[in-house]
């Protein structure tokens, strides 16, 4: 896809997005949408996936370690096939698939149950060690919050990428400078981000903004080149971003917009669109 379809798929994300949290009620629209050009930049030209064979074996890998924001994922994969983009809709009701957090047994496309933060990227290191011990050649992506590398078991995980090479493993952090109750920095600051990677033996690149398409790209091609040690896109991102009224408010971190709210963002992401 072109820089324009790209932005377009991100716009239409970001529409799943509100429209999924509105009608459940509940959810994780903040750190859902400062990711959209990140899940777009995946889902649309990063991975080796197939919407048709959602467990095709040589599929690369994706865990949404920051399971909370599973809104942003779930919109993702119906755009691009997965499921029916009607089916948003049934976010968190009873009965529904898409439950607050991701299960890999009911949601196509969904490769790991995430939820409980610092879990997820130990899951995927798993699944890119597994890679290296069958002589697998699929990739693996692991999506992580700023505020969620605060776990230990985070840097547990990591430690163990580093130590046995794996260069089939990026893992990329949210860096939205948010979390559910103040920004990273007063809670209980990680920063520098990218020296910690470093620490543990992983290729870091650093993105300035997160939400550029251009700059995703040259990233991700860098990761492609790394050998010997697994990489860590650290990309300062915008929480909330595409909806005038939740940017960078730690208020939208887990809070559904109501009747009101919703009619203006929809109006404001349908005027993105147009200017697309």
């Amino acid at each position: 896809m072109n820089k324009l379809e790209l932005q377009r798929a991100a716009n239409e994300i970001r529409k799943g997005i509100v429209t999924s949290t509105h009608a459940a009620k509940a959810g994780h629209p903040g750190g859902s949408l400062s990711a959209a050009e990140i899940f777009a930049y995946l889902y649309f030209e990063e991975l080796n996936i197939d919407p048709k064979n959602p467990k095709k074996p040589d599929r690369d890998r994706f865990v949404l370690s920051k399971g909370h924001t599973a809104p942003g994922l779930y919109s993702t994969l119906a755009q691009r096939g997965f499921f029916p983009v009607e089916d948003l809709k049934t976010l968190r009701h009873t009965g529904s698939y898409l439950q607050g957090h991701p299960d890999m047994k009911k949601v196509p496309g969904v490769d790991m149950s995430t939820g409980s933060l610092g879990q997820g990227i130990s899951a995927a290191v798993g699944m890119a060690l597994a890679a290296k011990l069958r002589g697998d050649s699929y990739r693996v992506y692991t999506l992580l919050g700023d505020g969620e590398i605060q776990e230990g078991e985070v840097w547990e995980a990591s430690m163990m990428a580093g130590h046995r090479k794996l260069d089939n493993l990026v893992v990329i952090v949210d860096n939205n400078n948010l979390q559910i109750d103040g920004s990273i920095e007063e809670v209980n600051s990680p920063y520098p981000i990218d020296k910690k990677f470093e620490a543990f033996n992983f290729h870091v690149i650093n993105v300035a903004d997160g939400n550029d398409f251009e700059q995703l790209a040259a990233a991700f091609a860098e990761a492609r080149t790394v050998k010997g040690m697994p990489t860590a896109i650290i990309a300062k991102t915008l929480k909330g971003k595409g909806v005038s009224f939740m940017e960078n408010s730690v208020d939208w971190h887990g809070k559904a917009p109501n009747d009101e709210q919703y009619a203006q963002a929809m109006a404001e992401l349908e005027k993105a669109g147009e200017q697309l």
